[in-house]
Formats: C-alpha cells, sequence, structure tokens
C-alpha cells in the first residue's frame, strides 16, 4: 500500500475550489426543489453522473471490472453513498441549506473518529480529543437554537428533524469515508470508487422515487436545468472524482482540515440566495464546530 503525503499547495487549491463546490450543492438542491423533488434530483445527477464516469472510463480506457476485488466494499460504499443523499434530502424539506451545510460538515468528526481506531497512521493525538468535544459542543448549541424557536411548535420540530438528519448524513458520509479508506478501494482507481457511490446512489434514490409515485416536471424551468448541470457535472462527476484522486495521495485526516470552508461558504450561499435566517445560537454552534474540526485535524510534527 503506498504512503499517503502531507498537503502541497496544489492539494491546497484543489480542496477550496471542491469546497467552494460543496458549500453551494445544498442551496442548489433547494433552489430547484419547488420544480423537481429532492430526492428525485439527487437520483438523477447521480444517474447522469455514473455515465459520466463510464464514458470517461471507455475514452481513457481506465481499467474496471465488477468481478474483481473492489465489488464488496464498492457496493458497501454505495450503499452508505445513497444513505448519505437520502437523508439530505428529506433533510432540507425540514430545515434550511445553511442548517444542512453545517451538520453534514460534521462528517470529519466522524471521519477521524473511525481512522483512529482503524489504522495507526492516523491516531488522534491528546490536543485533538478537544478539538472533537468543541464540535460536539457545537453541535449542541447549533441544536439548541431550534428550541429557542419563536414560531409555531410544528416548525421547532421540524427543524429538530431536518437538523438531525443533516446529523446523519454526516456519519453515513463519514463511514463511506473510513470503508473507501480501510478497504481495497483506497488503492483502486477514482473512477472505480466514485462509479460504485453513484451507481448505488442512483439505484436507491431513484427507487425511492418510484415508490413515492413521483415523476419528472412537465416543465423546467432555467433555475432547474442550471442546478441538475452544477450537481450532476460539477459536483457529482468533476468534483468527486477530484476527492477521491486526492484521497489516493494525501492522508484523508489533512484533507478533512479543509471541509471546514465548506459549510462556510454553504451558509454564506444560503443566506444571500435563499435569505436564510441564521440566529445566535446557531452561528455560535457552528464557530464551535468549525473550530473543532481545524483543532482535530491539526498535528505536532
Amino acid at each position: 500500500m503506498s504512503t499517503r503525503q502531507s498537503l502541497d499547495g496544489n492539494a491546497i487549491g484543489l480542496m477550496i475550489l471542491l469546497c467552494f463546490c460543496w458549500g453551494l450543492q445544498q442551496v442548489a438542491v433547494k433552489l430547484a426543489a419547488p420544480i423537481i423533488g429532492s430526492t428525485l434530483q439527487l437520483g438523477l445527477r447521480s444517474a447522469i453522473a455514473a455515465l459520466l464516469v463510464l464514458l470517461l472510463i471507455r475514452i481513457r480506457n481506465i481499467p474496471f471490472s465488477l468481478r474483481d476485488q473492489h465489488v464488496v466494499p464498492g457496493l458497501v460504499a454505495g450503499l452508505l453513498f445513497a444513505g448519505e443523499f437520502l437523508a439530505i434530502s428529506y433533510g432540507l424539506n425540514f430545515t434550511s441549506a445553511s442548517h444542512i451545510s453545517v451538520f453534514l460538515y460534521t462528517a470529519p468528526i466522524f471521519t477521524v473518529l473511525g481512522l483512529h481506531f482503524l489504522i495507526p497512521a492516523e491516531r488522534l493525538q491528546a490536543s485533538q480529543w478537544g478539538g472533537i468535544l468543541a464540535s460536539f459542543a457545537g453541535v449542541a448549541v447549533a441544536f439548541s437554537g431550534a428550541f429557542s424557536h419563536t414560531g409555531p411548535e410544528p416548525d421547532t420540530r421540524h427543524m429538530l428533524i431536518g437538523d438531525s438528519l443533516g446529523i446523519l448524513a454526516a456519519i453515513l458520509w463519514a463511514a463511506t469515508t473510513v470503508t473507501i479508506r480501510k478497504s481495497s478501494l483506497s488503492e483502486a482507481e477514482p473512477t472505480t470508487t466514485l462509479f460504485y457511490q453513484l451507481a448505488g446512489a442512483a439505484v436507491i434514490l431513484l427507487a425511492v422515487v418510484a415508490l413515492q409515485g413521483e415523476s419528472l416536471p412537465a416543465a423546467w424551468t432555467t433555475i432547474a436545468w442550471s442546478s441538475m448541470i452544477f450537481q450532476s457535472v460539477v459536483v457529482a462527476f468533476a468534483s468527486y472524482l477530484a476527492w477521491f484522486w486526492l484521497m489516493r495521495r494525501y492522508l484523508a485526516s489533512r484533507l478533512a482540515v479543509f471541509s471546514f470552508l465548506t459549510p462556510l461558504f454553504g451558509v454564506a450561499a444560503g443566506v444571500i440566495l435563499m435569505q436564510d435566517p441564521v440566529s445566535l445560537r446557531f452561528a455560535v454552534g457552528a464557530l464551535l464546530v468549525l473550530g473543532g474540526i481545524v483543532l482535530v485535524n491539526f498535528k505536532h510534527n
């Protein structure tokens, strides 16, 4: 197994760009939701991106087989990936894109906890446990904002459900990362890992949509088209391919530190594009979460 390295300038620049794209994705889904349901959006984007990955494999003659050692971990990763986005799609029905962005990106905390116990090279130092405590304290503070909500009781309950689904999505994302890092997928071609995740998400999410009796909208707006193109080509295809390429070359825990930028981009996009309200408690909690993520991913040499 090859040795991962610390981040260089190229990796840092690419991670910042990826975080910007990922920060916008929840807002893109929410903006298009009045025209095309969020679960249908995420299922379609996964299917489109999976086809793009297969096309890339064919054009570049990248080795790929459904009969090699990557099949079992690939199916597991696909199932977890589908669960993550199913949680996101339902969560967006109950809470704001800004809230989902922050709670989803607690994933690095769960990731480094999993890696700590499974991979010696990714062990946490004593000071990093303080970051974990700070992040979980931040989650508690951010959640408490729902209890101080002055609106009707159903709104408070809905916000708690949506925020909880955001946390569930984070846990599933972390489980996916640990599965990849711990299995043969850690040495697989990025296209292989990405295809399994996208195909799994497409099959499961579109099956859920079919069971719900949802169909494609008769008329698509510019926002709906733009959102689907951004999600399918930029996020689900290009950005995830770049992410798995980075994971093959750099330490996963070092990459995770930059993910704290994503919820900042996400909250900013939600406030600017959707006028999402941001309470004081939620803002304080988000800062604690982000600070904890930075601390937990910082290692002394």
